[in-house]
């Protein structure tokens, strides 16, 4: 996958740790967030109810407020859920995500038509890869949603969350199944006021350059399969060379 993918490129040791359960990943309030903004904003509400339920927990008849999460009338309320559960709050906080991105003109086109958590497997470089991709249009190819904090540093953040990497992946497994290279967005939602929304095309030439990164990173891979030797990254000493 693209995530594993990044934990290579970062250090192989790291790769190891994670996919042998060394290091445990539990899912942070913030990206389970991030899941259900997802949904609501490609799938829709029908999609969204069908998976997220939107509640406080019950009500305590004596302050007219919901239990506290602490206590024992929550825990046994949450126990009988067969959905997620949304606040009221962070669905109001997603809902204003969701209008910003359908009302923007360029992302509204992107994803007019298409396919949501389109699910690709497929070898390449010698490597059995899966892409999970949030958007694949047939006419705009591969479009990924993300947010961000603002729009002005969006760019950075690519460099910084490697999306480039990420995309390039997408669009490479996506290449080896089907034949084609498609076109390659971002839809990016600011997460403050104004909840402001901008598109990227990523070019061809970047997400080449990227593509080389990432195929030198799966050769790398192979070897640490064959040699069952995975290093760091940090074995020799570095120099600092400017301020």
């Amino acid at each position: 996958s693209s995530h594993n993918l990044a934990a290579f490129r970062e250090s192989p040791e790291l790769y190891r740790r994670k996919t042998n359960g060394e290091i445990a990943e539990a899912e942070s309030p913030a990206l389970a967030l991030g899941r259900a903004a997802h949904c609501l904003i490609l799938e829709g509400k029908a999609a969204f109810d069908e998976q997220y339920v939107v509640a406080d927990g019950p009500v305590n008849p004596k302050t007219g407020e919901p239990y506290g999460k602490s206590t024992k009338a929550y825990a046994e309320w949450l126990s009988s859920q067969t959905r997620e559960i949304v606040s009221p709050k962070d669905y109001g906080f997603i809902a204003k995500l969701q209008k910003s991105v359908w009302t923007h003109p360029t992302a509204c086109e992107l994803l007019d038509e298409g396919a949501a958590e389109g699910v690709v497997r497929a070898e390449y470089r010698g490597v059995p890869c899966q892409i999970r991709m949030d958007w694949l249009s047939p006419k705009h190819g591969i479009v990924d949603l993300k947010t961000c904090d603002s729009l002005k540093w969006f760019e950075g953040d690519c460099k910084r969350f490697g999306y480039i990497y990420q995309m390039a992946f997408y669009r490479a497994v996506l290449r080896e199944a089907t034949g084609e290279t498609v076109p390659v967005h971002l839809v990016a939602v600011e997460k403050n006021e104004p909840f402001s929304t901008g598109v990227w095309e990523l070019a061809g030439d970047v997400l080449d350059m990227a593509e080389k990164v990432n195929e030198a990173a799966l050769a790398r891979y192979r070897e640490c399969l064959r040699s069952g030797e995975w290093p760091t990254g940090y074995e020799e000493t570095r120099i600092i060379t400017s301020l």
